[in-house]
């Protein structure tokens, strides 16, 4: 986006071609509907993506909830949370909308966190997918059934991250709690899905190579997924993630304050002028 706006930004140095008035007003007024353009298709580009992802989510939402492998409690969860959201935004954490100047994300990492980034989503997402898609395929009920609840919340939480950010409805403590909820409960989903590849799944004796590398895929899937997302919860999420929403929400509201009260001294200034103009004469 940025460089998008720095590759037709006007230049700075004064253009010796251009040395009428309306002329370089006229250039720049080019170059600013140009930039607009090309900032809406990027734009456009990217919320195109966004929604097909979305619909992909919702998609396995819908499967995963008619299956009957995601038990009710995981069910009634994201509902549940939901309420609890917007309950927050209204009585406990509102939202001061777009009045401030501040970036609308909470937290702007490195390329570093970026890769760590998608180092979660191949193990939350794409690797536990195709462990429930080779589970249907090979016949294995307890592998997609064990698999399966994590998925569910997991898509759940991205879908409800993706929607509330583009809302100014909810401020930045209450979009920070939608991955901490998540994951607390997605926590004991995996610890569940962890007991039931490592001790409730056995391994014949004389099995052939391809079960033992299957068997031995979905013990050390749930195993990363539970060390990723303890990782992400008790070293990212709590003690770094949550702590800056909750300053850039008192920032903005300060902000908010500090206009309200200059905006109120202005209208007092206001009305006070007319009265001195009045004693003067």
């Amino acid at each position: 986006m940025s460089g998008v706006a720095l590759a037709v930004a006007p230049r700075t140095e004064p253009d010796q071609t251009a040395t009428d008035p309306a002329t370089a007003k006229a250039q720049q007024k080019h170059l600013h509907r140009l930039k607009n353009q090309l900032e809406q298709r990027v734009v456009g580009g990217i919320m195109g993506s966004l929604r097909i992802i979305e619909l992909q989510l919702v998609a396995f939402i819908m499967v995963f909830s008619v299956s009957g492998l995601v038990p009710l409690l995981d069910l009634v969860f994201p509902a549940f949370t939901s309420a609890y959201l917007l309950a927050l935004s209204r009585l406990a954490f509102p939202s001061h909308g777009h009045v401030t100047s501040t970036s609308p994300e909470i937290f702007q990492g490195s390329k570093l966190f970026s890769v760590y980034v998608f180092m979660g989503t191949t193990i939350g997402l794409f690797l536990p997918l195709a462990y429930v898609l080779g589970g249907f395929a090979r016949g294995d009920e307890h592998a997609v059934r064990s698999a399966t609840p994590h998925l569910f919340l997991l898509s759940f939480q991205i879908l409800t991250e993706n929607i509330i950010s583009g809302l100014s409805l909810f401020s930045p403590p209450v979009r920070a709690l939608v991955p901490l909820l998540y994951t607390v409960r997605r926590i004991f989903v995996i610890l569940d899905w962890t007991k039931d590849v490592w001790v409730n799944k056995t391994l014949p004796a004389n099995a052939p190579f391809k079960d033992v590398a299957w068997f031995w895929f979905g013990r050390c899937l749930a195993v990363a997924n539970l060390v990723y997302f303890a990782i992400n919860l008790f070293v990212f999420l709590i003690p770094r993630f949550l702590p800056r929403a909750f300053e850039k929400y008192f920032r903005e509201s300060d902000e908010v304050h500090a206009k309200m009260a200059e905006d109120k001294r202005s209208a007092a200034l206001n009305r006070s002028q007319p009265n001195q103009d009045k004693k003067d004469d």
